[in-house]
């Protein structure tokens, strides 16, 4: 897996238009000195990791690292490669038979879609070979969204916390109020955990959770490619029409790919 640069783009602007926001474009940079308090920090930061302990079993609670790591991270499934095998394998089965696959089984790198051919060279029948993929994406699928969930917690109540450092620090300030000097700076700091709850929901987690949303959903429509192309050799099915059949997934641009490299190759 390859660094998602667009990911990492997105929150580093984010963070700098609220940073220049804050410090007037850079030119008073002691004002976001304003905005740093440890314990407001603690509230939000800490309040929101401990509900996720709270709705979560610990062996999944433990799988917020990774799941924030695949966030940043882009998959090497290529649904144009993986149509393109396909292909080949369709040509070579149509003409030698599916047996014939096994010396080749080594163009196959991706696991779940040498699974599949494994499946049909081994002699399965074609509704097994389905119902065997699609419980293995059903799962898969299943996984992304338990680690979706687990950002949607973050985003869920990363507000809440800054809500209840907010009120915790009005309390501090009304045990004040004899000492009027006092209500401004007390207000300011009570209002920073609202501040930092907001920032952590909409800047990192809810865009986050849309990151995972996307690369599962790519995912699931390369794996789908792969069982229908899969099933269509097993079928025996015209090398054309399986091309046909696997592009239709794709958006018109490449599909013209396909096409455009699968006839500099004839």
């Amino acid at each position: 897996m390859k660094a998602d640069t667009g990911t990492a783009f997105g929150y580093i602007l984010g963070t700098l238009f609220i940073a220049s926001a804050i410090s007037n474009h850079f030119l008073e940079p002691m004002k976001l000195m304003g905005f740093f308090d440890p314990p407001s920090l603690e509230i939000v930061i800490g309040g929101t990791f401990a509900t996720i302990f709270v709705n979560f079993t610990f062996e999944e609670a433990k799988q917020m690292p990774k799941v924030i790591k695949v966030a940043f991270r882009i998959g090497d499934l290529e649904a144009i490669s993986i149509i393109k095998v396909l292909i080949e394998f369709a040509e070579k089965a149509r003409k030698e038979g599916l047996l014939s696959l096994e010396e080749d089984m080594d163009k196959v790198e991706n696991p779940f879609v040498r699974k599949g051919i494994q499946l049909v060279i081994d002699g399965t029948e074609g509704e097994l070979v389905r119902y065997i993929l699609e419980s293995e994406v059903e799962q898969m699928d299943a996984r992304h969204k338990k680690g979706k969930d687990l950002i949607g917690c973050m985003s869920t109540f990363a507000p809440a916390f800054g809500m209840i450092g907010t009120l915790v620090g009005l309390v501090n300030m009304l045990a004040k109020l004899d000492d009027p000097a006092t209500l401004g700076p007390s207000m300011a700091v009570a209002l920073i955990t609202t501040f930092y709850g907001a920032v952590v929901s909409n800047l990192f987690t809810i865009p986050m959770e849309g990151s995972l949303e996307q690369k599962a959903a790519i995912e699931v429509m390369v794996y789908t490619i792969a069982i229908e192309g899969i099933l269509s050799i097993q079928q025996g099915d015209n090398p054309r029409i399986v091309e046909e059949k696997l592009k239709s997934f794709l958006p018109p641009g490449d599909r013209a790919a396909v096409s455009t490299e699968e006839e500099g190759e004839e």
